[in-house]
């Protein structure tokens, strides 16, 4: 298939800060996803919670397998819209880089931690991880990735304000690197976004059906959910409760992948952009849900975050898990000698902003077993979450 003019080409890409020899086997996008994929912080996100932390069945979504579904979905869609699918598969695995473990409540309480030198933001915890963290290569920090898996990651969701609400970590790299943060990304960035919250949406209703955290009878009196219900049930007549969920599940992506490829190109031939850069100067994203579709998929947020992130087994949880990280944060702080050796020399030549962060960026590099084993450590504890 030909790809559309409003595509990101490789050979038209902005290129990458530091200037690197192309390669004779893979295009610019195809590296970048390369890249992280071996990135260290990639494999942490095996040991990371989406919402059930490790321990609680391996079946269970972790950061690591929904990054996987995410990318899955954003390259079907992709390529019935014929966009570069390597971008588009490399900017919905670097999505979830810079969580921290425990997931949300991970976030809330290194952002807390973090309110006097400028909070917590997982996505531009992904930029730092992309542009500074990682240290694999001889003349850079980062990955040095394209122009536009960069300002994918910053801007999957939208154009981001030059003003104070702005997280430091992106004023600081754009100020060396302008991503042009006040315009909308690339397509590939936007069905990434969307791959993000169909995974979201279908594979937490999933987990949560199997954790026993709501009913398929509570869960159906979501009308979207409802309907996808009465579909499965027609289809596996007879069949055990675990083949309805997965049928009904598979109805409701399949549903809302259609409902984007049906929206975005109904709005690309209304807007008709000439390229990409045509494309980022729109007032509004092309790739996007029908408002019928996005008024049930709030819906379907709205009942996951009563029955399900906020379910008493979950909360209990979170409740544990933002004490840990507060306070290791707060015995990090307070003692700086005792970080690893491989953090503990640039904290303590650095100035209380700077230590903060660095030793959030410590912190946030944990795998939920991890943080559990150190805090355990340090305070002398035998915490389980």
């Amino acid at each position: 298939m030909p790809i559309a003019p409003y595509a990101s080409l490789p050979e038209r890409s902005r290129g990458r800060l530091y200037p690197e020899a192309a390669s004779a086997t893979r295009t610019v996008f195809q590296r970048d996803r390369d890249r992280i994929i071996h990135c260290t912080a990639f494999r942490r996100l095996m040991h990371k919670t989406q919402v059930f932390v490790h321990h609680e069945g391996d079946h269970y979504r972790t950061r690591l397998t929904h990054s996987l579904e995410v990318a899955q979905i954003a390259r079907s869609i992709s390529r019935v819209l014929a966009i570069d699918e390597d971008l588009t598969e490399a900017l919905a695995l670097a999505h979830d880089l810079g969580h921290p473990p425990f997931g949300h409540a991970g976030e809330s309480a290194l952002n807390e931690a973090m309110s006097n030198y400028g909070g917590f933001d997982h996505n531009a915890q992904t930029l730092r991880i992309l542009t500074r963290l990682e240290a694999r290569y001889p003349g850079f920090d980062g990955l040095n990735l394209t122009w536009e898996t960069l300002e994918g990651v910053v801007k999957h969701n939208g154009p981001i304000a030059a003003d104070h609400s702005m997280a430091p970590a992106i004023a600081t790299y754009v100020a060396e690197h302008d991503l042009e943060i006040d315009s909308f990304a690339g397509l590939e960035a936007q069905v990434a976004a969307l791959a993000d919250d169909i995974a979201y949406d279908n594979h937490d209703t999933d987990d949560g059906l199997r954790a026993g955290l709501f009913t398929v009878e509570e869960l159906s009196r979501v009308p979207f959910a409802g309907d996808a219900f009465a579909q499965a049930a027609k289809a596996t007549a007879g069949a055990d409760q675990s083949r309805l969920i997965h049928e009904a599940v598979r109805c409701m992506i399949g549903a809302m992948v259609e409902d984007v490829l049906a929206e975005t190109g109904r709005r690309l031939a209304e807007a008709r952009p000439a390229d990409a850069a045509e494309l980022r100067r729109l007032d509004r994203p092309m790739a996007a849900f029908s408002e019928p579709m996005a008024a049930h998929e709030k819906s379907l947020k709205a009942f996951l975050f009563e029955h399900m992130y906020r379910h008493p087994r979950v909360t209990t949880k979170q409740d544990a898990a933002k004490r840990v990280l507060h306070e290791l944060f707060g015995y990090y702080i307070g003692s700086l000698e005792r970080l690893p050796e491989s953090w503990r020399k640039a904290a303590m030549d650095a100035d209380e902003p700077r230590a903060a962060r660095i030793v959030a960026d410590y912190i946030a590099g944990m795998t939920d077993r991890y943080a559990v084993a150190e805090y355990n450590r340090t305070f002398e504890n035998s915490l389980e979450i």
